[in-house]
């Protein structure tokens, strides 16, 4: 059987790892042998996916940590060093909206929380920039690893209703960039940053902007579908190929892209 997808064995940590795309994402990859580090901040969640993820006959190694808290990821990047050999994969997935950075059909922009919105930006773009920062270091250290930051739809199409979460999502998108040209300088061809752009996945975050309480569409859950060729939303499994691949020596030679996984969503100019 060819290799060249391959992620076995490959020592892998996911923030945001007990989210619905984080941990449909850990346990596939545990799934195809990876050694996956949970990293979250709420530790009975970490735990009962560890303990998911070992009762599937899959590796999962539990990190607790706030990733907008600095000193609490070098605390995990402390354990880290004592527990493995080398790191070959970082998935950012850690992220979200909130209500007080969304502005909702009989609201304005003057209703925005700036404490929301801070959190927001803080959320997404410092929980992917500091657990790059800290676990840079492990990253490199073979000279060989990839880095995926999870983008979105919103970040090159800014979407009415959630300014922050698209505001945040368009940094990461600069970002991925920046760091896939700097560290490809600095530490050579195998060190590699990417995104992975989901389409429109029913979440915690926007089940609230998309479905009404008995379950059904709401306007702007039917406008999506509406513009989305596909005319439905994306499941969880469908983000397991483009993540596997960039996670794999398939991609070797990838870097700096935005992978979208949105059922023709960007493609669709609504005529």
């Amino acid at each position: 059987m060819s290799q060249l997808f391959s992620v076995k064995n490959k020592v892998i940590i996911i923030s945001g790892g007990t989210g619905v795309l984080g941990k449909a994402m850990a346990r596939h990859l545990a799934e195809e042998g990876a050694q996956m580090v949970i990293l979250g901040r709420n530790q009975e969640k970490v735990e009962n996916l560890v303990k998911e993820i070992k009762d599937e006959g899959g590796f999962a190694f539990p990190a607790v940590a706030d990733v907008t808290k600095e000193a609490e990821i070098v605390q995990v990047k402390e354990q880290l060093e004592k527990s493995f050999d080398q790191i070959d994969g970082l998935i950012n997935a850690a992220g979200g909206n909130m209500p007080g950075a969304t502005v909702m059909p009989d609201q304005f922009f003057t209703d925005l929380s700036s404490d929301a919105v801070k959190s927001i930006m803080d959320l997404n773009y410092m929980g992917t920039f500091l657990p790059t920062k800290v676990f840079l270091p492990l990253l490199v250290k073979t000279r060989k690893a990839s880095i995926i930051n999870i983008s979105s739809m919103a970040a090159s199409r800014p979407m009415t209703r959630v300014m922050g979460y698209a505001s945040a999502k368009a940094a990461i998108d600069n970002m991925t960039k920046w760091m896939s040209v700097e560290f490809a300088k600095k530490y050579g061809e195998g060190i590699r940053v990417n995104a992975v752009a989901p389409g429109f996945f029913l979440t915690a975050q926007n089940e609230r902007l998309l479905t009404n309480k008995d379950g059904s569409l709401t306007e702007r859950g039917n406008l999506i579908k509406e513009h989305t060729p596909m005319a439905r939303f994306g499941k969880p499994e469908e983000l397991f190929g483009a993540v596997q691949w960039l996670s794999s020596e398939a991609s070797k030679f990838v870097t700096g892209t935005i992978i979208e996984v949105d059922g023709g969503f960007s493609a669709f100019s609504g005529v």
